[in-house]
């Protein structure tokens, strides 16, 4: 009560905030006035979390969502389908199913390419002098069943390279369904003979192959050890021989030093030194006398002033008989 014995009007919660007496209160649900605190924790907590960090502020709480809503639908239907596929491609491939059908018909990609016009329908081969064609094709692994999308000219160049007969190669392919191969082959010299087997070489003597058939035969035949690297010294002796080298067999390598040639049966042995004088003096010979039309067996010439000659078994057995009708027979005395 106050002096004028009035009581005093009754405090707002304005005036327990600290507003001014006779400010109405907010009534419960609205906003505060602009300008007036606000009472509301969570109006507050949205004010203070403007001005802290963004690791600091708070988050709302999220509304469980059930899994089989999060899941897509038939995801199980489908892994179980999944895997028994899986099962079913690794018992086709285990079980050789795959490898069988490659053989066959070329790889999955190979068919597809060939479904859609690009397979391996023509393959050029240039530069054959005594290659075939079909030696290139196998070498290089080409059939029906290859496709050109899917065709490495890298591996097919790298296992034509490993012919020995072939010193360079080009591959190149022709959309859509051509390859041309383009080679150089090694030009072949002379036949290599040691311990029995018999190689193709060339001019330098680099074995280019193996004697496989009768395509080299007419070549030259070198004998012994490093008889391919001295290939250019027989030739020359060849040369030399002029109308006897069609009777020339062979030229044999007599440790490394010397040739001793192979005619018809008969051995012409010649020097280290001065072995083309020495196959002249063998012409001269058989111009002259017909020497190796005699029952001889060998020649030797490395004698730079005389011939020895090695009769046969039948000439020998001649010469004496020759010899014995010569001798005159003692005459007696009376």
């Amino acid at each position: 009560m106050d002096g004028g014995g009035r009581f005093p009007e009754p405090l707002t919660d304005a005036g327990y905030a600290g507003g001014e007496a006779g400010t109405p209160a907010p009534q419960p649900g609205t906003a505060p006035a602009w300008g007036a605190p606000s009472r509301d924790p969570r109006s507050s907590g949205v004010v203070l979390a403007r001005f802290l960090p963004r690791f600091l502020r708070p988050r709302r709480a999220s509304v469980a969502v059930p899994i089989e809503r999060r899941m897509p639908r038939h995801l199980g239907m489908g892994l179980a389908f999944g895997f028994f596929g899986l099962v079913a491609a690794a018992g086709f491939v285990s079980g050789g199913g795959y490898a069988e059908i490659s053989a066959r018909y070329g790889t999955p990609a190979d068919m597809a390419a060939r479904s859609l016009g690009f397979g391996l329908d023509k393959v050029t081969i240039t530069g054959l002098v005594q290659l075939r064609s079909a030696e290139i094709l196998k070498a290089a692994g080409l059939d029906q069943r290859n496709s050109l999308p899917f065709l490495s000219v890298v591996d097919v160049r790298d296992r034509l390279s490993t012919v020995p007969l072939i010193g360079a190669v080009s591959v190149r392919k022709i959309y859509p369904r051509e390859l041309l191969i383009t080679l150089t082959e090694r030009e072949p010299s002379a036949l290599w003979q040691r311990n029995g087997e018999i190689a193709v070489i060339a001019a330098d003597g680099t074995v280019i192959d193996q004697m496989r058939d009768g395509r080299f035969s007419d070549l030259p035949l070198v004998v012994g050890e490093e008889a391919n690297l001295r290939t250019k010294d027989y030739l020359a002796l060849l040369d030399a021989a002029g109308p006897l080298k069609a009777r020339i067999r062979a030229g044999t390598l007599v440790s490394g030093r010397r040739w001793t040639l192979k005619l018809d049966g008969i051995d012409v042995r010649l020097p280290e030194a001065g072995a083309r004088d020495a196959v002249a003096r063998l012409v001269k010979l058989e111009a002259e006398s017909n020497l190796l039309e005699k029952d001889i067996i060998a020649v030797d010439l490395r004698l730079p002033d005389r011939v020895v000659v090695r009769l046969t078994e039948e000439g020998a057995a001649a010469r004496l008989e020759a010899q014995k009708k010569q001798k005159k027979p003692k005459g007696t005395e009376t």
